[in-house]
């Protein structure tokens, strides 16, 4: 059984460069899309934070990721955003145990995991 991937991260660049950096990375978030075991990949302007962008990527696998990290897409993506000046950059993987729905099956937003019993 694989154990799912997701990586979470800010990117801070300057204010007035985020919106035109994140629209010519377009090309390369769809092309991680289209990457296998992809199941979400993210990159968004945190409108409460101006040069803020907002990661998120979902992997199926660990070997799937790191196919991904010596691929072309995450390559450009590193070249993309070094040439528009990073200020400063946090990413963190997590491994996934367990998925599961927020809501049960009555609606009710649920902290607990309970399918997990």
């Amino acid at each position: 059984m694989s154990t799912r991937i997701v990586i979470s991260g800010e990117i801070d660049l300057e204010p007035e460069v985020r919106e035109k950096a994140l629209l010519n990375a377009q090309p390369l978030i769809a092309a991680a899309l289209a990457e296998s075991g992809c199941l979400q990949y993210a990159w968004t302007a945190d409108l409460s934070r101006p040069g803020r962008v907002h990661v998120f990527e979902d992997w199926e696998s660990e070997a799937d990721l790191a196919g991904h990290l010596v691929g072309k897409p995450y390559q450009g993506m590193v070249a993309h955003f070094g040439a528009v000046g990073v200020k400063q950059a946090v990413s963190r993987k997590y491994r996934i145990a367990h998925v599961e729905p927020v809501y049960d099956p009555e609606g009710r937003p649920r902290a607990d995991f309970f399918t997990a019993r």
